[in-house]
């Protein structure tokens, strides 16, 4: 199968991301993780440190890379050489805004596929702003995000 890209902001990946990319890495040759900066948000960690702590969450997936990207993602997918495009749908919620991202990059770039995929059912309802939340007022997030996440937020909102 082709190269799959896996596009978002990761503010910070948790394990509901994870278990996307561990999955789409058996059904896909290579998965490129598109870290993405975006000037519209104003993320808890930087460019660099989503993209290090993705790499850290992932790197016991082979097949799977990380990259930062801060430009339109037709044109990011097409510079990687790969045609599709996954999403996750996390509830009912997510389709419509998903379906809309779907038809606008289909009209950018029409060779292009998004494939979406739901997490596992005990990961559905982990979001990384609910992650945020939870460890700004020093709540456990151990089960939701991999220990160097847990540790990377821990250290942030104690410098806060």
């Amino acid at each position: 199968m082709p190269k799959v890209i896996y596009p978002g902001t990761f503010d910070p990946i948790t394990n509901g991301h994870t278990d996307l990319i561990e999955r789409a890495s058996r059904m896909f040759d290579e998965v490129v993780v598109a870290v993405a900066y975006n000037s519209k948000k104003q993320p808890l960690f930087n460019l660099e440190e989503r993209c290090e702590l993705v790499r850290k969450a992932t790197a016991h997936i082979p097949n799977a890379s990380v990259t930062g990207f801060s430009y339109l993602l037709a044109d990011f997918v097409r510079d990687q050489g790969a045609t599709v495009i996954l999403r996750g749908l996390r509830a009912v919620s997510d389709f419509e805004y998903e379906f809309q991202l779907a038809d606008m990059n289909r009209r950018l770039a029409p060779e292009l596929e998004s494939v979406f995929l739901t997490p596992s059912n005990h990961l559905s309802y982990i979001s990384s702003s609910l992650i945020r939340e939870i460890a700004s007022l020093g709540g456990d997030v151990s089960e939701f995000v991999d220990p160097v996440v847990e540790a990377a937020l821990k250290k942030k909102f104690s410098e806060a």
